[in-house]
């Protein structure tokens, strides 16, 4: 069992880390880049910078059950905060670095925080900008030294705290260390507001035993050791990677690396060469079309080696399972392994275990894709409000196209309405202060999901949609707009994909394109264009579209084909109130904002 021992608390799991578990080890407990370099944090380091600064928020009054809230991009000094809130007895409430200063607000209030750290200036001008309105905020800590303000009241650096925690004669380490052994499974560890796709975001409420118990599962369910490398970029104020990529790794005794952001994944894979790492299908999507067009760049003859590659590891992938590889189909797999497989795997460090892919729908072909090169995607499926984990698929029984069966200690059924129901020690507690939406969202122990799914008969479960999202057409039928959103999301040239059809004789799309993929078919066709407006507005390229819309659609019934769609000529973004800081869209905002372009695509035509 791949568990060094068994946690109940956060705090239990900070001090077995530093205090025992050390001891046994050499290698560092994490790695961040300061001026481009790769920087080891030692397990003493982290306690060190964790206990200080857990002595500083101690003399600034923070206390048992005080709510902090941070709001930083991935570094350790979010690592360090956590556990330092959290071995005092208070509770954290992570933000989203992209939030604006009056969701901040909102946030900061409802929670009744008393003091906000922020990773630099631009975060803490917003935090400024609103702190008059913030009745319970004593005091501000912003981790980069130099952002500090002069003159500005209870504004610290976070060393300035830790300094303040060092000389403090009252709260010592065993202070720390006391208050961290009289954690309790049921105390509440974290309020993390979900961002929710409309209405105001709300406080999911979790306990160290929610949360512990999902990581326990994590260990009992995949293959984690202490000689495992994580790689993180997913934000830290995410359950999925707090969960997942932060709790589980140091549970499981392993090292945390963390890139710098999404545009460096692909260089830090190849430093780090990591063997475990938690994703969105986002990122997937983009190294297969880098994959894509690299390859359609390419001499005749080497796209002919690549093709015949794709379809001896289609071949091989199926023969294994099935418990029968042929010996000719083996060593065809072997030269396709090492004139292919073997360099598509090098892009992702090369000694990749697995992937786990969550936060959004993974599509098939994307799974069934990367498997061929001996690249394995494992997806899962949870909520905020489940700590997050409810189902996932495993290394040795995995089915693409489906989310798994249940964590251990997690009991899913399906309502009769089609609607997900859960149940299990990892439930949320409820939202923070506000009852109603408690009430109708957990009932008699069973957390209502709000997605609709189903059960294999193998027992996978399969999410069709969102129970809000269904689509009824005007000619009475129903419609899940997901799965047909994410076929032509494995378009080329396709980057976001917006269904459009309720209540409507049928169905219509906002497409994204994705420009670098449009420039080099314009390119290539000597069509003219300035700027993306002038490509979206291009017969020619509408033309393209209109043909990939075709192609994978063909399988579907007629009332699911799209029959109109409208180009943009920019990305759906978070900064535009579009999309939800965990990059789901905003049907609702997206639908009200092109409102003239929708109506424009029914006007003066009918269902036939």
């Amino acid at each position: 069992m791949p568990l060094l021992k068994e946690f109940k608390t956060i705090p239990d799991l900070f001090t077995y880390l530093t205090l025992e578990y050390s001891k046994t080890v050499t290698r560092p407990l994490l790695r961040h880049k300061v001026n481009n370099q790769w920087t080891d944090v030692s397990y003493a380091q982290f306690k060190d910078e964790t206990v200080s600064f857990a002595r500083g928020l101690a003399e600034l009054g923070v206390k048992r059950n005080d709510k902090v809230s941070i709001i930083s991009e991935n570094r350790p000094e979010w690592v360090y905060s956590d556990m330092a809130i959290l071995g005092l007895g208070g509770i954290d409430v992570p933000l989203y670095p992209s939030l604006t200063a009056d969701s901040v607000e909102f946030i900061v209030n409802n929670s009744d925080s008393v003091g906000i750290i922020v990773s630099n200036k631009l975060q803490l001008t917003k935090v400024l900008k609103i702190r008059a309105n913030c009745r319970h905020m004593r005091f501000i800590v912003v981790l980069n030294e130099k952002d500090k303000p002069a003159g500005e009241k209870d504004v610290y650096t976070f060393a300035e705290v830790q300094e303040m925690g060092k000389r403090s004669s009252t709260y010592t380490d065993e202070y720390v260390w006391e208050n961290a052994r009289l954690a309790n499974e049921n105390d509440l560890c974290t309020i993390i507001y979900t961002s929710g796709t409309t209405g105001e975001p709300k406080g999911v409420m979790l306990t160290h035993k929610n949360i512990i118990s999902n990581v326990n599962s994590a260990l009992l369910s995949f293959p984690m050791y202490p000689e495992d490398i994580f790689l993180s970029f997913l934000p830290l104020c995410h359950i999925f990677e707090r969960m997942g990529g932060y709790y589980t790794a140091f549970a499981s005794g392993g090292q945390i690396c963390y890139a710098q952001s999404i545009e460096t994944v692909a260089q830090d894979l190849q430093d780090i060469k990591p063997t475990i790492m938690t994703s969105v299908p986002r990122l997937f999507e983009r190294i297969h079309s880098k994959i894509m067009k690299n390859v359609q760049s390419q001499p005749e003859k080497k796209q002919k080696i690549f093709n015949w590659a794709l379809k001896v590891g289609s071949q091989y992938t199926q023969a294994r399972k099935a418990g029968d590889i042929p010996l000719g189909l083996r060593l065809q797999y072997k030269l396709a392994d090492k004139l292919v497989y073997g360099k598509i795997r090098a892009r992702t460090g090369g000694r990749i275990k697995f992937f786990v892919s969550g936060g959004a729908a993974l599509p098939r072909e994307l799974g069934e894709f990367f498997e061929i090169f001996g690249v394995l995607i494992i997806e899962g499926y949870g909520l905020t409000e489940s700590s997050p984990v409810l189902c996932a698929n495993r290394m040795d029984d995995y089915k693409f196209g489906t989310v798994g069966k249940p964590f251990p200690n997690v009991e899913i059924k399906i309502a009769p309405d089609g609607e997900i129901l859960a149940r299990g020690p990892n439930i949320m507690q409820g939202y923070y202060k506000n009852k109603k939406e408690t009430d109708d969202t957990v009932k008699d122990g069973w957390l209502h999901t709000g997605d609709i799914g189903v059960f294999d008969a193998e027992g996978h479960l399969m999410i069709t949609d969102r129970k809000k999202h269904l689509f009824k057409t005007s000619g009475g039928k129903y419609i899940a707009p997901t799965p047909i959103e994410n076929m032509f999301l494995a378009s080329t040239y396709i980057d976001q994909f917006v269904l459009i059809g309720d209540r409507r004789m049928f169905l219509s799309a906002l497409i994204v394109p994705d420009f670098e993929a449009l420039k080099e078919y314009a390119d290539s066709r000597n069509i003219p264009y300035k700027d993306n407006d002038d490509l979206v507005k291009s017969k020619e390229i509408y033309d393209l579209l209109e043909t990939e819309l075709v192609k994978f659609q063909r399988n579907i019934a007629n009332y699911e084909r799209v029959r109109k769609f409208a180009l943009l000529d920019k990305p759906f973004s978070i900064e535009s109130g579009e999309m939800t800081p965990s990059l789901k869209l905003k049907r609702k905002v997206i639908e009200e904002r092109y409102r003239e372009l929708i109506e424009g695509m029914y006007q003066g035509l009918s269902e036939g």
